[in-house]
């Protein structure tokens, strides 16, 4: 038989891994979610209205499907007691497509002006819990394992008052175990110094604008430790978080060094972004300028909004994607593990083109098409009222940039279905397999409209993996944990366990990766919290593994 006879016979039999083109379906209405997302606004431009609102996707009862919970805005604090009260909202997937509003049973209404939403077991007791920011007042709900939630706020020490500046505007929180001590602590990003009845009025007599954000103080962000009895302490001040005095919008968590140590980034609105590098004990320094990741390639600090902080080149070592305004592209930072560790590589990764003429909020490094290799979601919209100035309107459709693994993002919008083209005033994203197909779906937050869930629908055979970890010397979680795949062809992916993605938004638990035509995981290693090493052999794909520390 000759050599082109064999090949052919081949392909025939193994035919090729195509890559197939990422779509998306917008199913909102046909699940059954009604949700739009108010703050209030009545033509005063009051700077807290542009920053609703945030979404959590977590399974809240442990029947296997992932719930979504969406913040809102309400009455302006202080100004309005005769507004309509907006109130915040779960939704419990019933594992059949459909979605029912449980929130009023749950105890999840709340008061007050919520931002954003981070999601983690902080009591170890196998049941998913809830912190809520919001502007002058932040919540932690406990899960109580029964269907509903604890407001413990007050017992526990986090309403967001601070001992110097009083009552704070926090936007984004991360659930982090900064000590390894098998507990979950919390980040929080404080935004800047706002008073209803002070602030600043700009813009013209006939055309109000709101306020660059250099019109406002900044505030320090803050890290309570968890005290393993249900209380938590601000550590702020000794653990050197409280020394960089920024304008915090989104935080994203992972070990950017190897040295074991969860590492936290900021992003600041428009003024450089925040390193903090973790030195143990619970102490932090903000390395951002040495590390190179502080300003852009031109050295200019951006208004930093969401952010992700993943492996998108699979090396092994987590790197940075942030969004921000109009005519400075969102920021990608390749971690080179030298010095510095990180590589502005926007405009080589084809993201300056791609992004020059965007704002974004939620980010998020997931591998949409399941061939291996991590895409960027980018929730957008320009600021409300600055149309007249940008010749732009300021409702956009979202984006989303294929990994063609040869270090460039193409924006493939365009082509990810008819509901993806639709514009709104996007702003917080979660990601997370809401029907357990194996593919990334994302839900979406849009100011005055209608939430966005759209469901992953790209063709094609690609395989995938997902991890869901349950620590018992370390948190039970997991997060914090490291895992690489080794797939037969001794190609290796990498990823991490956190929820806390993009802006004022926390996303699923268990760890996905993309397979691409691999059918089997050669090898999986797993480095928990506590420094323990667990290595897997031969697991299947297309399945949610469970895995418990030994």
């Amino acid at each position: 038989m000759r050599l082109n006879h064999i090949l052919l016979l081949l392909l025939l039999l193994c035919p090729p891994f195509v890559r197939a083109q990422i779509q998306f379906e917008e199913i909102a209405q046909r699940a059954s979610i009604h949700f739009k997302l108010e703050n209030g606004a009545a033509g005063d431009f009051h700077q807290v209205e542009l920053m609703v609102g945030g979404v959590a996707a977590f399974d809240y009862n442990n029947d296997g499907c992932t719930d979504i919970f969406f913040t809102n805005g309400a009455a302006l604090p202080s100004l309005k007691k005769d507004s309509p009260k907006y109130y915040n909202r779960l939704f419990r997937n019933n594992c059949d497509g459909s979605f029912t509003d449980v929130t009023e049973q749950a105890g999840l209404a709340g008061e007050g002006y919520s931002m954003g939403a981070a999601a983690a077991d902080y009591d170890n007791d196998g049941f998913v819990d809830l912190f809520v920011t919001g502007v002058n007042r932040n919540f932690l709900y406990r899960n109580k394992g029964d269907g509903t939630f604890e407001d413990v706020t007050e017992k526990v020490g986090l309403t967001g008052v601070h001992p110097t500046y009083g009552k704070m505007w926090a936007i984004a929180a991360a659930w982090i175990d900064v000590d390894n001590d098998g507990l979950l602590d919390l980040f929080v990003t404080n935004y800047v110094g706002w008073d209803p009845l002070t602030e600043p009025t700009c813009g013209s007599r006939e055309h109000r604008l709101y306020c660059h954000p250099s019109a406002y103080p900044g505030r320090p962000n803050q890290l309570f430790r968890n005290n393993g009895n249900g209380t938590f302490t601000d550590i702020s001040e000794q653990s050197g978080i409280a020394k960089s005095v920024g304008k915090g919008m989104g935080v994203a968590v992972a070990d950017y060094d190897g040295d074991g140590r969860t590492d936290i980034f900021v992003a600041n609105d428009s003024m450089r972004n925040f390193l903090f590098h973790n030195l143990g004990g619970g102490r932090f320094e903000e390395v951002g300028l040495m590390a190179g990741i502080a300003l852009n390639e031109d050295g200019r600090p951006v208004a930093g909004m969401g952010v992700d902080f993943r492996d998108f080149d699979n090396d092994g070592r987590p790197d940075v994607a942030v969004t921000d305004m109009i005519n400075d592209s969102y920021l990608l930072f390749r971690n080179s593990g030298g010095s510095p560790f990180f590589d502005d590589v926007t405009t080589a990764f084809g993201f300056s083109v791609a992004t020059g003429r965007l704002t974004g909020w939620g980010i998020g490094i997931y591998d949409f098409d399941n061939d291996g290799l991590k895409d960027i979601f980018s929730a957008n919209a320009h600021f409300p009222g600055l149309q007249e100035y940008l010749a732009v309107p300021s409702a956009l459709p979202n984006s989303v940039f294929r990994n063609l693994g040869n270090g460039v993002f193409r924006d493939v919008s365009a082509r990810a279905g008819r509901d993806f083209q639709i514009p709104g005033q996007y702003r917080g994203a979660a990601f997370a397999d809401l029907d357990g197909d194996g593919r990334v779906d994302v839900i979406v937050t849009a100011l005055d409209g209608l939430a966005r869930i759209y469901r992953n629908i790209t063709p094609g055979k690609a395989h995938w993996l997902a991890f869901k970890l349950t620590g018992t010397k370390s948190n039970r979680d997991g997060i914090g944990a490291t895992v690489s795949v080794e797939l037969p062809n001794s190609k290796t992916l990498y990823n991490q366990v956190t929820t806390s993605v993009g802006y004022a938004s926390s996303s699923e638990l268990p760890v996905r990766f993309g397979m691409g035509a691999g059918t089997m995981a050669k090898r999986v290693r797993i480095r928990w919290p506590s420094g323990r090493i667990q290595v897997l052999a031969n697991i299947p794909a297309d399945q949610v593994l469970e895995v418990r520390e030994p």
